[in-house]
């Protein structure tokens, strides 16, 4: 998978997860809690959306490598 594709299904996961967050207005340092206002809930459901979606475990120690976009495409581009 190109890194445009994982970022584009990143945001498509969590738009679903919070969809009062406007893929097209997030930038590739936004952090998911910080500036996007996520719960530990919404990151949870993150998450499993991700493991369902990219097919891979993320352990919570793993967390911070997905908070912003650009950390998640570099974390699950290497998973995947």
């Amino acid at each position: 998978m190109k890194p445009q594709e994982i970022r584009a299904a990143y945001l498509e996961e969590l738009n679903r997860v919070a969809p009062d967050v406007d893929p097209e207005t997030v930038s590739d340092n936004d952090h998911i809690q910080d500036d996007l206002e996520l719960d530990s809930m919404d990151v949870l459901n993150l998450v499993t959306a991700l493991h369902t979606r990219f097919g891979i475990d993320i352990p919570e120690s793993d967390y911070p490598q997905i908070a912003t976009p650009a950390l998640a495409v570099n974390y699950l581009g290497k998973a995947a």
